[in-house]
């Protein structure tokens, strides 16, 4: 199907955790609320639109948000209560099309085209979700309404909370132009920096840019760049489905090369890719570690796992080699972006009760339990903490 056909929404909730946080506790309405961990350990999971006025946002150490906002009030997540709050979300996304690819808990795309003719619009259907999420949750979102997937997760964002933007297709550039560049998905703050060095500040600028300068800065990926700045995107919304691999990576700030802070890194992302795989109740054949350079060359490597595992030391193990072999072919090359999945899915076999006990077995169903019950940030190997994270 063209992308001009397409009729896409784009439906983010808004501050989800902290406003559940904050409607079951009217104490909190109005209030700096900020749903993590421990007074100095672990990072913030939520932060509600008032405390986010002192500039604290998602993923921020909880000490440098308590030095940013002294009265802010950090709550325990109970993620439990977020999962029930988001399945009845998504039933309430069912009831207006089959082609959902939800993102996170909070978070989906949408593809409304062929229920134009049941429900109107698609300003109208956006409209009609965001009153049925707020009538049965109590809650509100944001959504952004385009003809491809990228121009609507940008709509959503600008006018939260409670927005709803419409881009028709003859009103992307005016739409865009005028944005700061690292609205575009994937920008972080090093490929910033160059863009601001070349002049380059709005999603006008990086559209009119000369190719000279696209290509210094994004290499083979300058083209790309260029339309999404352009807000041309050809990627359907993918429905849900049975997962063919689970993953987990990271853009750095700054580009990495000392291996103890990369250990550091993998071992982060392998405990989140191990606990999605535990989650499902899956286990991984292969064992995937993506790999970004600084200019943006990308390469994935890949090892079998016999027998299948979702075990965090068994995974880490693995992506370590991968990493150690990666490093010994590239010596003194810099990493922007790591990644650790696991591929080659299979239900996982109930234990063995009266046979061996993989070692990190019992380790990760003590994790798994209370990441469950106060969130993803609560505890994790001591060798997986950055320094801000120890109180």
């Amino acid at each position: 199907m063209p992308t001009a056909s397409r009729h896409i929404l784009h439906v983010d909730m808004d501050a989800f955790f902290a406003s559940i946080e904050q409607r079951d506790n009217p104490d909190l309405i109005g209030k700096p609320v900020v749903v993590g961990g421990g007074d100095n350990r672990g990072v913030v999971a939520a932060a509600s639109y008032e405390v986010r006025e002192f500039g604290v946002r998602s993923a921020m150490p909880m000490r440098e948000a308590r030095r940013r906002c002294p009265d802010l009030i950090c709550v325990r997540p109970q993620m439990g209560k977020y999962r029930t709050v988001s399945a009845d979300i998504f039933t309430i996304f069912r009831e207006f099309t089959p082609l959902i690819e939800g993102l996170s808990l909070d978070e989906a795309f949408l593809d409304v085209t062929a229920s134009l003719s049941l429900f109107g619009s698609a300003a109208d259907i956006a409209r009609a979700i965001k009153k049925r999420v707020h009538d049965v949750t109590g809650l509100t979102a944001s959504v952004g309404a385009a003809e491809n997937k990228l121009v609507a997760k940008i709509a959503s964002d600008l006018e939260k909370p409670d927005g709803l933007v419409l881009v028709p297709q003859d009103r992307v550039r005016q739409t865009l132009d005028p944005l700061a560049v690292q609205v575009i998905p994937g920008i972080g703050k090093q490929t910033l920096r160059r863009l601001h060095q070349a002049d380059i500040r709005t999603i006008g600028d990086l559209r009119r840019a000369p190719a000279a300068a696209l290509d210094a800065i994004f290499g083979r990926f300058a083209q790309r760049t260029r339309d999404r700045a352009s807000g041309i995107d050809d990627r359907p919304v993918v429905s849900e489905r049975g997962d063919k691999s689970i993953s987990a990576e990271e853009t750095f700030d700054t580009d990495l090369t000392a291996r103890k802070i990369l250990y550091k890194k993998l071992l982060q992302l392998t405990e989140r890719t191990s606990g999605r795989l535990r989650a499902k109740s899956l286990t991984a054949g292969t064992v995937q570690l993506k790999i970004r350079q600084s200019d943006f060359t990308t390469c994935t490597r890949q090892r079998s796992l016999r027998p299948p595992s979702s075990g965090t030391d068994t995974i880490y193990h693995a992506a370590r080699e991968l990493l150690d072999v990666w490093l010994r072919e590239h010596p003194d090359k810099s990493i922007r972006l790591l990644g650790v999945g696991g591929s080659n899915l299979a239900q996982s076999a109930q234990a063995d009760l009266f046979g061996a006990t993989p070692g990190g077995a019992g380790v990760d169903k003590l994790v798994d339990q209370i990441r469950n019950k106060f969130g993803s940030a609560s505890v994790g190997r001591a060798r997986s903490l950055d320094n801000d994270q120890i109180g």
